[in-house]
């Protein structure tokens, strides 16, 4: 007989590797980290351009972290995406003028995050679902289980929530152009609040479905 809390043994490490695991959430940490420092020594200097330098730091941050994850075998599509976010929160910072505008996107797509995925429960597609279904090789099949499809949407409210509270963060600092507590919010309250969607997910997923279903893996 399939044990009920057999699916969270096998499906917590794959959720953590497709969210970028620990070492993700450092890498997308290093280029941030290197933009603030640099443009808060840069300007308490007297350096001028210190925008420029700030932006050079964090891509060039994101270059060698790139490196680093090719090296260790990250699949070349994700690092080119992540080089390629970096590169376009500092070609904003460039074209504005304006430090906290590095993350003016991070603050734009979290808004899009938070839409897509509330529409997605909605419409009884959660985003949640799919990345689970992809994962476990399912594709869509846990559609046609109602249980499934209820328990993926009750645990999808959890990213909807985190992506709320990073706004509620981010937001009133952007306003008050706090660069480097831009800075501390992205490198530290970010990755908290994925980690805590992790966790919270499974048990929200695991308590919607029934006392005799098989599991995530097993859908029917």
């Amino acid at each position: 007989m399939t044990s009920d809390r057999e699916p969270a043994t096998s499906s917590e490490p794959g959720l953590a590797e497709i969210l970028g695991g620990r070492s993700g959430a450092v890498d997308a940490a290093v280029p941030v980290v290197a933009f603030v420092v640099v443009w808060l020594s840069t300007d308490a200097a007297g350096v001028g351009s210190s925008i420029r330098w700030a932006a050079g730091a964090a891509v060039l941050a994101a270059a060698v972290v790139a490196g680093i994850r090719l090296a260790r075998g990250d699949r070349p599509r994700a690092v080119l995406l992540g080089l390629l976010g970096v590169a376009a929160a500092a070609a904003v910072a460039l074209y504005t003028g304006r430090a906290e505008d590095f993350f003016l996107l991070q603050i734009v797509s979290n808004m899009a995050s938070a839409l897509v995925w509330a529409v997605s429960i909605v419409i009884r597609w959660p985003l949640l679902g799919l990345v689970v279904g992809g994962l476990l090789g399912q594709r869509t099949r846990w559609r046609g289980d109602p249980d499934l499809v209820r328990g993926y949407q009750r645990a999808s409210w959890a990213w909807v929530a985190q992506y709320a509270v990073r706004l509620a963060v981010f937001l009133p600092l952007y306003a008050a152009d706090q660069v480097v507590w831009l800075g501390i919010a992205r490198a530290v309250v970010s990755p908290g609040l994925v980690a805590l969607s992790v966790l919270v997910s499974w048990p929200l997923l695991r308590t919607a479905l029934p006392a005799d279903h098989p599991g995530i893996r097993h859908p029917r």
